[in-house]
């Protein structure tokens, strides 16, 4: 009887530890796994009673499930098109934010990808990873990069997609393509540093890749989502985006 009336206390201290928990559901561009997980981590050492959940996908494919009615209470997007285009509708309940600017490099572990982007037309490559074009904002610069040095025709053949710059990622990093188009901070992740380098594509090349944030409509009055705004414009949080390689919205 006693084991069973400590179960059911414990139980009761469960249920309502959880419904005094609060929860932040954050939608989050794929080249932000490894720097937004840190910042999380952080974020959670001081504010113990906060969840934080994070969702990674394409940033257009997020933004399509918010226009759906997903609960999120923040988007990062790797475009700030995207939230502009949630301000537009009308479903955003700030103004969109940018918080990093990313950039794109050619990544590999089995070739010498410092003998630039013409290594792509090399007969040991035959796969080339990058993302969606359509959905995924390093998908799209990575066609325009293609096309600014005229290998687009060349190497069209040699592509693969995958949903997100993460899953491109994936795809090199396990064999499936011998060199990827990636966002840097994926290139700057532990496990990709270790086994591959990676070549700076030029930025001429390509369209700025402007990542914002934005806090979703009704959202922008909860206390904890917040409070994880003011952390993700801290100085902490500014130095775990500068050790995954992006530039910080204030620097030139």
């Amino acid at each position: 009887m006693k084991k069973r009336i400590i179960l059911v206390l414990s139980l009761c201290f469960l249920a309502i530890f959880n419904l005094s928990a609060q929860t932040v559901t954050i939608a989050a561009a794929a080249d932000l796994r490894f720097v937004l997980d840190e910042v999380v981590n952080e974020f959670k050492q001081s504010n113990s009673g906060t969840r934080v959940d994070v969702i990674y996908g394409s940033s257009g494919n997020l933004y399509q499930q918010i226009v759906n009615q997903a609960p999120y209470d923040i988007f990062f997007s790797a475009d700030i098109s995207y939230p502009k285009k949630l301000d537009s509708l009308k479903l955003a309940g700030c103004k969109p934010k940018l918080y990093a600017i990313g950039h794109l490099v050619m990544w590999s572990a089995t070739l010498d990808v410092a003998k630039g982007i013409n290594l792509l037309t090399s007969a040991d490559v035959r796969k080339i990873a990058i993302a969606n074009p359509r959905v995924a904002p390093y998908g799209k610069r990575a066609m325009e990069c293609l096309k600014f040095y005229g290998l687009d025709a060349k190497v069209k053949d040699k592509i693969v997609e995958g949903e997100n710059v993460s899953q491109a990622a994936q795809f090199v990093l396990t064999g499936n393509a011998e060199v990827g188009l990636i966002a840097l901070s994926l290139a700057l992740s532990p496990e990709m540093t270790a086994k591959g380098k990676y070549f700076p594509i030029d930025e001429k090349s390509y369209s700025k890749l402007e990542q914002a944030y934005v806090i979703i409509k009704n959202s922008e009055t909860k206390k904890d989502v917040l409070k994880f705004i003011r952390f993700i414009e801290s100085d902490s949080s500014r130095k775990l985006f500068g050790k995954y390689g992006f530039k910080l919205p204030n620097e030139n």
